[in-house]
């Protein structure tokens, strides 16, 4: 069963990069460890991934946007903690000189000796010691202590010490969210298990700022939201549960914390968390700034440094685990397929369109049909080989209609709709067919 699972993670990898969703970082050089660029298909559904939490964040009354920079003053990291806590312990292997994060040994295999764990190695281990895991470079011509500034290891502290502009700009009042997509870096110890741990990355995140003694209501109200989010696009509910973390696995700043965790083939993991920050962010950024930021509630005539409730969002996680949930090897009349289940909302491409032939003037129909549905949704023109082979290629990425230009489309002006999950085919005029597909994909249901 073990050598089943590492098999499903290697046929994803090599899919992945056959179809163009990842490519190893640098791949002409050797590539660079813990780095992924995301091809065609990739950034496709990496689009549609981030658009759903959007979507589904923004589209509320009470959540506000944010895009802060990258590069911030170096002391929002001191108040935030990060310079004093971001640390994982490192240990060196002085046989091989590989290093390893001393509390996950048992994970890892030894670099020199493959076919064991690094742990059997542990007689020749160096004692361990704190690594900061942020990546440090150097603002203006001068590279001195005075000049240095981190990547962010996280968005959030960008949404913070925002709290108040956003507040006062958005005319929001407490309880309200604000919402960001971005980088964040890490230089982790060890990267692992393809897109799971890396040293770049984007997080999705969502702080939601309420009144201290109404933290309790908001963080069950999310951690029952964020759930819902994922069953809604399709994800399998026996591979997803919460972890709640207990008092020694907590962040010095949680009150209470849940993650979401998602059973991949190497395990159950964590995909995203759901914490009550209290008003340890806002309290710090204040003591480490001067400035005030806390709220004014002029229908009570209270003041006070509100409590937060975060969800976050590594977005590689999730999206490897939605490859994962999708991905299926079928027998099909004899012949096996590989298909990806996505959710049509995520899908790279929503539906392919294909001459039946290659004359007859079917060719010129199905470009029409095409540029009829370009506008409005992303499509795939091929007229390469026989239809069954074509069908298997837009399964094995997920699309999850095919369109099919034939003879009878000369005489009615219909066209045949294949759907990728039942693989049934149904008739539906060149005139509807927009209509036709934008219902199917809002109305889609997760095969039982």
């Amino acid at each position: 069963m073990a050598q089943q699972k590492t098999d499903v993670m290697e046929k994803l990898v090599s899919l992945c990069k056959r179809r163009g969703f990842v490519f190893q970082s640098s791949e002409v050089y050797g590539g660079l460890n813990g780095c992924w660029d995301f091809g065609p298909l990739g950034v496709e559904l990496l689009r549609n991934f981030k658009e759903a939490w959007w979507q589904a964040m923004t589209s509320r009354e009470d959540v506000e946007g944010i895009d802060a920079s990258i590069l911030m003053h170096p002391r929002t990291w001191e108040a935030s903690g990060h310079v004093e806590h971001f640390t994982d312990p490192m240990v060196d292997c002085r046989e091989c000189k590989a290093r390893f994060r001393a509390d996950q040994i048992e994970d890892m295999p030894c670099p020199k000796h493959t076919n064991r764990p690094a742990v059997r190695c542990q007689a020749n281990f160096t004692e361990a010691r704190q690594f900061n895991l942020m990546f440090k470079t150097f603002v203006g011509p001068v590279e001195d202590e005075g000049s240095v500034v981190y990547l962010r290891p996280e968005t959030c502290q960008g949404i913070y010490v925002n709290f108040l502009n956003v507040q006062a700009s958005a005319r929001q009042k407490v309880p309200f969210g604000i919402a960001q997509i971005g980088k964040a870096f890490r230089n982790e110890i060890n990267t692992k298990n393809f897109l799971y741990r890396v040293r770049e990355f984007e997080q999705m995140e969502m702080q939601f700022f309420v009144k201290p003694g109404t933290d309790e209501e908001w963080f069950e109200y999310w951690r029952q939201e964020r759930m819902e989010w994922y069953l809604d696009l399709g994800m399998t509910p026996e591979k997803v549960r919460f972890h709640h973390q207990v008092p020694e696995e907590r962040a010095h700043y949680a009150k209470e914390a849940y993650d979401i965790y998602y059973e991949f083939p190497f395990g159950w993991s964590e995909i995203e968390g759901v914490h009550n920050r209290t008003d340890y962010d806002l309290s710090r950024h204040q003591q480490y700034s001067g400035k005030n930021l806390t709220y004014f509630d002029d229908r009570s005539q209270e003041r006070y440094t509100p409590y937060v409730i975060e969800t976050s969002v590594g977005v590689g996680r999730p999206l490897m685990a939605f490859l994962v949930d999708a991905y299926r090897e079928e027998e099909v009349r004899g012949e096996k397929r590989t298909v990806l289940r996505f959710h049509p909302r995520l899908a790279p491409i929503k539906a392919a369109v294909f001459p039946l032939v290659n004359r007859d003037n079917m060719p010129e129909v199905a470009q029409r049909v095409v540029a009829d549905l370009r506008p409005y949704l992303r499509v795939f023109y091929d007229d390469g080989g026989a239809v069954g082979r074509r069908y298997r290629r837009m399964d094995e990425v997920g699309t999850p209609y095919c369109v099919t230009v034939d003879s009878q489309t000369l005489q009615d002006e219909t066209v045949t709709v294949r759907d990728r999950d039942s693989m049934e085919q149904v008739r539906v005029s060149i005139a509807g067919l927009r209509a036709h597909l934008e219902e199917r994909i809002r109305t889609w249901k997760r095969p039982g």
